[in-house]
């Protein structure tokens, strides 16, 4: 077999590269009584939207900005992942890639505080920032006023991953290989060459019950904690 050159990892970050869900747990913390809304809201409202619009109300509330990001700091992130990762960075042949439905605020504010900052050499995900009052504005990444993606295995419509998958592999490749880390059921649809799935949540559910009916040809590797993790990427070395 020939050696491995260069390989791509794309990670999901909720529950995949960190240990809770970003858009959750903020709520959870400072307005849990939004937290329990947004479980039945979520049937209605489109997922990013919903969240957008529990931002403007926790500012309406005068929660800070401060107290949000004091959050996202605090919420749980294993030192395994950060250790499995930094050692395939440091090695210099793989490329990092960040897949996410969260959004760019969320993700920077805890990639800085855990020494991650220059992990990714792209971060994909919903847009967001601060205005001067301390609104935390955030859309979708596909605007639902313009062109829609045209996914048909049941991506969100802010974002189809595999779309956004193929637009890396045209842009940056080829890989000897893609390495994806994911958790839910909408990293169903990117899902290449060797799966890393986070045990017992909605990925491993499609996985067993759509993997074969769509083509599905990835190894996966499932595992349910970081150090689990790690040790899948100490043998992804090239």
């Amino acid at each position: 077999m020939s050696p491995l050159h260069r390989q791509l990892f794309v990670f999901d970050f909720d529950w995949s590269l960190a240990d809770q869900d970003t858009d959750r747990y903020v709520f959870e913390v400072l307005a849990p009584d939004l937290r329990r809304h947004m479980k039945t809201a979520k049937l209605d409202t489109q997922w990013t939207d919903l969240v957008a619009q529990s931002l403007q109300k926790i500012h309406a509330r005068g929660i800070t900005k401060e107290q949000i990001e004091t959050a996202l700091v605090n919420m749980p992130f294993h030192p395994a992942m950060i250790r499995g990762v930094s050692k395939l960075k440091a090695e210099g042949k793989t490329t990092f890639v960040c897949l996410s439905n969260a959004n760019s605020v969320f993700i920077n504010t805890i990639l800085k505080s855990k020494g991650l900052d220059n992990l990714f050499d792209q971060i994909i995900t919903n847009p967001a920032d601060w205005d001067d009052a301390g609104l935390l504005k955030l859309r979708r990444r596909v605007d639902p006023n313009g062109p829609q993606h045209s996914c048909k295995v049941g991506c969100s419509p802010n974002m189809c991953k595999g779309e956004e998958l193929e637009a890396i592999l045209a842009q940056h490749g080829p890989f000897d290989r893609v390495v994806y880390t994911g958790d839910g059921s909408n990293d169903f649809c990117p899902i290449l060459h060797i799966v890393c799935c986070r045990s017992y949540r909605g990925l491993q559910t499609r996985i067993a019950e759509e993997g074969e009916k769509e083509g599905l040809k990835a190894q996966i590797r499932y595992w349910a904690g970081a150090w689990e993790a790690e040790e899948i990427y100490n043998t992804l070395s090239i």
